[in-house]
C-alpha cells in the first residue's frame, strides 16, 4: 500500500520536482569541499583576523529562516553547533536572473534541507557573529518535516522529547536536541582514554570469537543461532572471558578486548540484549593488583572527561579520587541489615531472605540467595564508588579460592551509583577445581536455573595445559557512560537501542469517517491531509481543519462544494 503523504510532505515532494524542473539536481553526486565549521568561525573570528574568515565554505542543514523581501537570515546547523547566515538577493544573483533567491531560497527551500554556502564572515549590529552568503548549493533536500523546537518568551514548546520516538528515530534526537550528540561524544572520549590507559600499559587488544560453540565466562541466557554449512547450533557470545584465557595460557601477560555481548533477558533503563563492556587479562596478578588499577584507570577517565574527579550524577555528587572505599561481602550486607550470614546455610538463607521481604524461588541455590540478599538490600545504597569483596564461593564459578577464609574466593565488584560498573576476580587456573565447579552449575541448571554456567571441555583442555596466576575484569562500557554523561537510562548511551516492535496505527476505513458524518468524497481530503482514523480526526480543532481541507481541496483541484464550519464541527464531535 503506497504511503499517503501529509499536506506538509505533499508541499516538499513537489518543491523536490521544481527544482529538478530548473535544472538543479537536489542530490549531487560530486565532492562539496568545506574548509570550516561553525564551531571553528565561532571561537576564532575576529574584526583584525577577518581576512582569514573571507570566502569561506561551509554545509549543513537549515533549522531556521526569517525570510524579509530582498535579504533574509537563516540558521546553518553542522556536525559543531549552529550559526546565523545571512542572504541578500543581489549577491546571491548579481545579474538580471533572480533565480536563485526568489525561487529557489525563498520558495523551495524548507527546515532540514542541507545547503553548502560560500562566503564572508561578519558581525551584525546585534552583535552576532553571521556569514554573509555569496553563493550556496543544495545538498540534499528534505522530504519530511523536522520536528523543530520552538522557543517564545524563554519557553520552549515541540521539543522533541518522547523517549520511545527519540530511540527509534536517532537520526531526528541527533538533529534537533544538541545535548544528544555531546552525551556520544563523551562516550567515545572515555573509551578512547581507557584505551589510551591499557595500551600504555603494553597489554595487546585482541579480537576473539561473537559465535561461539558453547556459552561460558557468565552466568546468563545466551541467544541461538544455527550455522547451515556446519549445520550445527552456534551461540553470540554473552562474555569474552574464556577465550581471552586461553591467550593468557598461550604466553600474552596481558591482553583486553573492548567486545560486544549479547543475553537473551530481561530489558531495563540499566539492561540492552546486546552490550559493549571491556575484558582485561593480566598474567601473574591477582584481585588486589587489579583493584589499584580500576581505581586508577577510572580516575583518569574522569579527569580527561571532566578536568575533575568530582561529577554530578542525578542528585549525587560523586568523586572519583583514590582510595575508594572497601567492604567484603559479608561486611556491607551485615553493615546494611544487621544481620551476619556468612555462616549460614542455604535454608538460613531461605529464612533471612523472606524475612527482609526479598522475593525468592526454589530454583536459587546459596549463591543465588547472597546476591538477592546483597542486591536489594545493598547494593542501592552504594553511591560513591566502592568495592565490594571477597564473595562466596557458589556465586563466583571462574573465581580462585580465597587463601584465607573457607568458602570465599578472590572476587571483587566496584559499584557506583547504586549499580555494579565492574567485576573481577583473581582467575581460576586449577583445572581440577575449574571442572568441579562447572559440575556444580550443571547441577544448578537441573534445579531450573537457566543462568547457570555449561560444561567448556575446550576451555578445560587449556588449563590443563598451564595457565598462569591471572587477574581478569570486566568493566560494563555502557554503565560506566551512564555515569559519565550522567545518564538516567542505558538507551540514553546507546545510539540505537533494542526497542519491542512499534506499533502501527490502524487505518480506519473510509464507513467509519462516513458513520461520523463526513461525506465520502471529503474522506480522500482527510487522509491527504494525514487524519487516517476517526480518533485522529477528533483531536483536530475544528476552525484550523476546515481552513486546511479547504484549501488542500483546491490544490488537489477537486469539483467539491466547501463543507461550512459548523459541518466540519459537527464531524469531529
Amino acid at each position: 500500500m503506497e504511503r499517503v503523504l501529509t499536506e506538509q510532505e505533499q508541499v516538499r515532494h513537489n518543491a523536490l520536482k521544481q527544482l529538478k524542473e530548473l535544472g538543479i539536481d537536489p542530490y549531487p553526486a560530486e565532492t562539496y569541499n568545506i574548509d570550516t565549521t561553525s564551531a571553528d568561525i565561532k571561537q576564532n573570528f575576529s574584526e583584525e583576523d577577518k581576512d582569514r574568515f573571507a570566502n569561506i565554505s561551509l554545509a549543513g542543514r537549515i533549522m531556521s529562516r526569517r525570510i524579509m523581501g530582498k535579504a533574509s537570515f537563516a540558521e546553518l546547523q553542522d556536525s559543531e553547533g549552529r550559526i546565523q547566515v545571512y542572504f541578500k538577493r543581489d549577491d546571491i544573483c548579481p545579474g538580471e536572473d533572480k533565480t536563485m533567491y526568489n525561487q529557489v531560497f525563498k520558495k523551495l527551500l524548507d527546515i532540514g534541507d542541507i545547503i553548502g554556502i560560500n562566503g564572508d564572515v561578519f558581525v551584525t549590529q546585534m552583535g552576532e557573529i553571521t556569514v554573509h552568503v555569496k553563493s550556496f548549493k543544495v545538498l540534499a533536500k528534505s522530504l519530511r518535516p523536522l520536528p523543530v523546537v520552538k522557543e517564545k518568551d524563554g519557553k520552549t514548546y515541540d521539543a522533541f522529547t518522547d523517549n520511545e520516538q527519540r530511540y527509534r528515530q536517532r537520526y531526528l534526537d541527533l538533529i534537533v536536541n544538541p545535548q544528544v550528540r555531546k552525551t556520544f561524544v563523551k562516550r567515545s572520549q572515555m573509551i578512547n582514554s581507557m584505551r589510551s590507559f591499557l595500551n600504555n600499559k603494553g597489554y595487546l587488544e585482541v579480537e576473539t570469537p561473537i559465535l561461539q560453540p558453547i556459552y561460558g565466562g557468565a552466568a546468563a541466557k545466551p541467544f541461538k543461532t544455527h550455522h547451515n554449512a556446519l549445520d550445527m547450533t552456534l551461540y553470540l557470545r554473552i562474555a569474552n572471558e574464556l577465550y581471552l584465557k586461553k591467550l593468557i595460557v598461550g604466553g600474552y601477560d596481558g591482553v583486553f578486548e573492548f567486545a560486544k555481548d549479547f543475553r537473551n533477558e530481561g530489558m531495563s533503563r540499566f539492561h540492552n540484549p546486546e552490550f559493549t563492556q571491556v575484558e582485561l587479562y593480566v598474567a601473574y596478578k591477582d584481585y588486589k593488583w587489579m583493584m589499584d588499577l580500576v581505581e586508577k584507570m577510572v580516575e583518569k577517565v574522569t579527569q580527561d572527561l571532566h578536568g575533575t574527579t568530582k561529577i554530578q550524577v542525578g542528585e549525587n555528587l560523586i568523586d572519583f579520587k583514590r582510595p575508594w572505599k572497601r567492604y567484603t561481602m559479608y561486611e556491607s550486607i551485615e553493615a546494611y541489615t544487621g544481620i551476619d550470614i556468612s555462616e549460614f546455610d542455604e535454608e538460613q538463607l531461605k529464612k533471612t531472605a523472606k524475612e527482609l521481604n526479598i522475593v525468592i524461588d526454589d530454583t536459587m541455590g546459596k549463591g543465588k540467595l547472597i546476591d538477592e540478599i546483597f542486591g536489594e538490600t545493598v547494593e542501592g545504597n552504594l553511591i560513591q564508588p566502592t568495592f565490594i569483596t571477597d564473595y562466596p564461593i557458589e556465586m563466583s564459578p571462574l573465581a580462585k579460592k580465597h587463601p584465607e577464609h573457607e568458602g570465599l574466593v578472590e572476587r571483587f565488584e566496584a559499584i557506583c551509583n547504586g549499580k555494579e560498573i565492574c567485576n573481577a576476580f583473581s582467575e581460576l587456573n586449577d583445572p581440577v577445581d575449574q571442572r568441579e565447579r562447572f559440575e556444580k552449575q550443571l547441577e544448578l541448571g537441573k534445579r531450573g536455573d537457566d543462568e547457570a554456567m555449561v560444561l567448556d571441555e575446550d576451555f578445560l583442555k587449556a588449563l590443563e595445559f598451564g595457565m598462569p596466576p591471572t587477574a581478569g575484569l570486566g568493566i560494563g562500557i555502557d554503565r560506566l557512560a551512564m555515569v559519565m554523561t550522567n545518564s538516567n537510562s542505558i538507551q540514553d548511551v546507546l545510539f540505537f537501542p533494542q526497542m519491542k516492535p512499534e506499533e502501527k496505527p490502524a487505518l480506519d476505513d473510509d464507513e467509519k469517517f462516513v458513520e461520523k458524518g463526513v461525506p465520502q468524497e471529503w474522506v480522500q481530503v482527510l487522509r491527504k491531509k494525514g487524519i487516517q482514523t476517526v480518533e485522529e480526526l477528533q483531536n483536530h480543532d475544528p476552525n484550523k481543519l476546515h481552513n486546511d481541507i479547504c484549501g488542500l481541496k483546491k490544490k488537489m483541484k477537486l469539483d467539491l462544494k466547501n463543507p461550512s464550519p459548523e459541518e466540519v464541527r459537527q464531524w469531529i464531535n
